[in-house]
């Protein structure tokens, strides 16, 4: 089974000759959207279909992409809502040891400084204000934790946890 990393999602059609406008979620959006690159496409009836950037460029805060397979807006529309999707075995490992692929951090426990553990990392969730860690908490229910180093001062890949000093009220 392969890991898909989410590296954008289809906001809308952009005019009549089949480009995209995609909101972007990844730190690497020149590597990712690159004439040639090819990405998954998760439609919302969740089926998945192969899609080839032929060109892009910025456009308000967005990218519009044009991929080989979509020739018009008519198909354009057919893709409003899906996930753009890599398969994170094709990711070159980080070298920064403060940075982190999605699929890395998901399913870590997630643990107390003093090891008691409070949930499980479902996802990471973007946000205009930063990064959330969704956490399944082990008493039902769940979180939305800011992945600021205040409050999530270490992440053990080896271990399989990550470490909260959560201000008081956040797990509740």
């Amino acid at each position: 089974m392969t890991t898909e990393l989410l590296v954008g999602r289809v906001a809308k059609a952009h005019g009549i000759g089949g480009e995209l406008a995609v909101d972007v979620h990844t730190d690497a959006p020149d590597e990712r959207f690159s004439p040639g690159a090819v990405l998954n496409a998760r439609l919302r009836d969740r089926s998945v279909r192969a899609l080839t950037v032929s060109a892009v460029r910025a456009h308000s805060g967005r990218l519009l992409v044009r991929f080989e397979e979509v020739p018009d807006r008519t198909v354009a529309e057919t893709l409003r809502g899906a996930q753009l999707l890599v398969d994170a075995v094709d990711l070159p490992p980080s070298e920064d040891p403060d940075e982190f692929y999605d699929h890395e951090l998901e399913g870590l426990a997630a643990v107390l400084e003093d090891g008691t553990e409070v949930g499980k990392v479902r996802e990471i969730a973007r946000s205009p204000g930063g990064e959330l860690l969704v956490l399944d908490l082990a008493e039902g229910g769940e979180a939305l934790v800011p992945f600021v180093r205040e409050i999530v001062p270490e992440i053990d890949l080896p271990g399989g946890r990550v470490v909260l000093t959560p201000p008081e009220g956040l797990l509740t």
